[in-house]
């Protein structure tokens, strides 16, 4: 396709049941907008608990095939979907980028991270093979076998509609499970994308099911019976409710929250290379992602040598209509998250850090309507700021200046979240120490968003993931099946009589 063309559909976004699009014509809908245009594109419907109980009647009618169809049958179907995305990967960035507004190549590379998730999902013959011990105990043999869970259930993010979603369902329908998934009505469109080629690739019907919806959607999920776990990336206080119910229906849970991620510079670390990282890792995405780094922490003399710099580059991001390809970065995904954010600003103004480049007003030529906000950056940030406290998910960064290692490390092993964070420096046991002794789930040494690969899985730590396993990689398959062990011996090896003792291996 031609790169720069927009997704320009101006149809309502309906649900997906049972390999069709549902378009309900009543019942509640949301308007989906262009945040580059600052305009409404298109409606979402809004899922009612009848239709989401739909929806999973139909994928639990399903499993009963599905999960009895072999490991290499379901690899088969993914490798035909792995083919259609990679062919068809920029019609869906171009999705992406039309109703969250980040920039095209970012979009680009968000379907990426989402195929090379489903590159290891068609891994699903090895990934579910068992353990075996012949001969236990005397004449008995031991197996254990992981099984699918059945109906399972995704609530995703506006921020990645794409990738986050690939996070779960390939690999739960490798595993033989089948697949309800509620993304953010925000973006809604990318979905029905994935269920369309998806059902190109040979999927059969049910296996994979949308429900667009707000909190009567998730709560549907959550009190359906027939809904046997379910994954969600979000904010923290949702990601806390979302446990805490799913733990009272008696129900696995893998809840990933928010985060406030630090990048440490030591004053020994490569100046240049430290400040290209921070301004893409502050900036890119408008800062709307849960591995931002949203705070620089600036050990010693580091912080004299990098402000000038990194003012300059603040003040020059380019940022424009995301369509645009040498935009770096895109207008923010609604006007409510625009005004939520320049709160924050004013909010860190009046605790009195120095705001050293302020972004709002900013107006991007050709788009002044749209929902933009320029680069900001503040100094001399404290940890009783509200700015340092609270996940802001904006182009914001916060800089703090504290004096040695050991204070950097005390200042984000004390912070709530623990998602990612990132140390930049040329000393190895610096290095070392700090990837050793911080309390964050995913750690760089200077990699300054550590988003792990496919197959090591994603997870914080603290208030940044509510539940035991992390997503995709080996984790993602534990969480998606179940462990049965089996101990098998044949009469002809029985003794006669009844044993009273506990048994053990002879």
């Amino acid at each position: 396709m031609n790169a720069t063309k927009a997704f320009e559909s101006k149809e309502d976004v309906g649900h997906y049941i049972g390999g069709s699009v549902v378009n309900p014509k009543d019942g509640r809908f949301a308007d989906v907008f262009n945040p580059a245009k600052g305009s409404i594109a298109r409606r979402v419907a809004l899922a009612s608990r009848n239709e989401v109980d739909a929806a999973v009647a139909v994928a639990q009618k399903a499993f009963d095939s599905w999960s009895q169809t072999s490991p290499l049958r379901r690899a088969r179907i993914l490798f035909k979907y792995l083919e259609l995305l990679n062919t068809h990967r920029d019609e869906l960035a171009a999705i992406i980028t039309s109703e969250h507004g980040k920039v095209f190549t970012d979009a680009q590379g968000e379907v990426t991270r989402g195929i090379e998730i489903l590159e290891f999902a068609t891994a699903a013959p090895e990934l579910l093979k068992g353990d075996y011990t012949e001969q236990v105990s005397t004449d008995i043999d031991n197996w254990v076998m992981r099984q699918p869970l059945g109906v399972v259930a995704g609530i995703t993010p506006f921020n990645f509609p794409v990738m986050v979603p690939m996070w779960m369902f390939p690999l739960a329908i490798a595993c033989g499970n089948t697949f309800v998934l509620k993304p953010s009505p925000t973006d809604p469109s990318a979905s029905l994308y994935m269920a369309k080629l998806l059902k190109e690739a040979g999927l059969p019907d049910g296996v994979f099911n949308v429900v667009q919806g707000d909190k009567e959607a998730v709560d549907a999920l959550i009190e359906n019976p027939d809904v046997k776990a379910i994954s969600f990336v979000g904010s923290t206080p949702i990601a806390n409710y979302i446990y805490e119910r799913c733990a009272h229906f008696g129900k696995r849970s893998q809840a990933l929250g928010g985060a406030k991620n630090h990048m440490v510079i030591m004053p020994d670390a490569d100046i240049d290379k430290a400040i290209d990282a921070l301004v893409g890792a502050a900036y890119g995405s408008a800062g709307e992602r849960c591995m931002a780094i949203s705070v620089a922490v600036l050990v010693g003399d580091v912080a004299d040598k990098i402000m000038p710099k990194l003012i300059e580059r603040a003040k020059s991001l380019k940022i424009k209509n995301g369509m645009e390809l040498d935009a770096e970065m895109g207008p923010i995904v609604t006007k409510a998250a625009l005004e939520r954010i320049t709160g924050y600003i004013e909010s860190g103004v009046a605790a009195g850090a120095k705001l050293l480049v302020d972004g709002r007003g900013f107006k991007a030529p050709g788009n002044e309507n749209g929902f933009f906000l320029g680069g900001t950056l503040f100094d001399n940030v404290t940890p009783d700021m509200k700015i340092y406290l609270e996940e802001i998910f904006g182009p914001v960064l916060s800089c703090v200046r504290v004096a040695n290692f050991t204070d950097a490390l005390n200042l984000v092993n004390a912070c709530e979240y623990g998602n990612g964070v990132a140390c930049f420096t040329s000393d190895g046991n610096i290095a070392r120490e700090f990837a050793r002794r911080v309390q964050v789930g995913m750690v760089g040494i200077n990699v300054p968003i550590p988003v792990p690969m496919a197959w090591h899985g994603f997870g914080g730590w603290k208030k940044s993931l509510f539940g035991d396993m992390h997503a995709y990689g080996k984790e993602g398959v534990r969480f998606y099946t179940k462990q049965k062990s089996v101990m098998q011996r044949w009469p002809e090896s029985i003794a006669k009589g009844a044993e009273f003792v506990m048994p053990t291996s002879k």
